[in-house]
């Protein structure tokens, strides 16, 4: 019978986004992404404080609509987070 490793601590899952959700952008992912070299240098505050909310979930990516006079917006959903 193999022994299992019980010094190895498990790593929580972290809650998964669903439709609807109240998000928010979070920093340190977003600023070492492929999409914050394609945007603007600066990207806006809004985004890191939120709420924003998510439209869509299409695989690894979500559709984000900010409570502001600007377009929806596609992230990946690991650089979004819950906004609390």
């Amino acid at each position: 019978m193999a022994e299992t490793d019980a010094a190895a601590p498990a790593k929580a899952k972290p809650a998964a986004l669903r439709k609807g959700a109240l998000v928010k952008v979070n920093r340190s992912a977003y600023e070492a992404s492929l999409e914050a070299a394609a945007s603007d240098p600066t990207p806006p505050d809004y985004i890191f404080e939120g709420p924003g909310e998510l439209l869509v979930v299409k695989g690894e990516y979500g559709q984000v609509r900010w409570n502001r006079p600007v377009p929806d917006v596609w992230l990946r959903m690991d650089q979004l987070e819950a906004c609390s």
